[in-house]
């Protein structure tokens, strides 16, 4: 079988489009029928859709917050106009293991995320977006697809993630005995909630 047509069985089935034409670039392919690289404007514009896997070790940043990076974020992204603004809908699904801040053992987060980006290329269009969008920032015509998944799931985990029951620390006495207190709980808050308040701004 040629290359080519290898290439394109692969893109059908990581990416469809409502359009004929689509350009061959979208064959780059970085997990299960997913690719590197995106160019949202013009998927925007064929309705295209993407679904897939996306490895967790192929996310750095939320690498160095797991205990174990095995496993994957589930991918299923819409892109079309709504009016004049390309979008896209979705969602994103993953099991994290992240370490509990109060007993510090592995604590197994759900992540369950719900898409509407409204795409821009100016903070002028971010500002003039409606209230049911989060701008993405599109400065090139491409994106690197992972990019946009971590920055999603990053907004969605808890400074201090914690255990739902109670769970305590060890702490070993003046008396030389070990006793077992409630660790302080800490409100869980996101490191990372900075970053959806620039993208608000624009200041990003």
């Amino acid at each position: 079988m040629p290359p080519f047509k290898n290439a394109w069985q692969s893109l059908k089935a990581g990416v469809r489009f409502d359009a004929p034409s689509v350009s061959i670039y979208y064959c780059a392919v970085m997990s299960d029928r997913l690719p590197t690289y995106i160019e949202p404007i013009q998927l925007a514009d064929k309705r295209g859709e993407l679904s897939g896997l996306l490895p967790l070790k192929s996310l750095d940043r939320l690498g160095d917050l797991l205990l174990n990076d095995d496993g994957s974020v589930e991918v299923r992204l819409f892109f079309s106009r709504d009016g004049r603004i390309p979008k896209i809908d979705g969602y994103l699904k993953a099991n994290l293991q992240l370490q509990c801040q109060t007993c510090l053992q592995a604590v197994e987060w759900p992540v369950d995320i719900q898409i509407r980006l409204g795409i821009v290329t100016t903070i002028e269009q971010a500002n003039r977006l409606p209230e049911a969008y989060e701008p993405l920032m599109v400065e090139e015509e491409r994106l690197l697809l992972k990019d946009i998944v971590e920055d999603e799931v990053l907004l969605a985990i808890p400074t201090f993630p914690r255990h739902q029951h109670n769970c305590f620390t060890k702490k070993t006495g003046v008396n030389g005995l070990d006793s077992f207190e409630k660790a302080v709980e800490s409100p869980n808050t996101n490191p990372f909630s900075i970053l959806a308040k620039l993208k608000k701004t624009g200041d990003l």
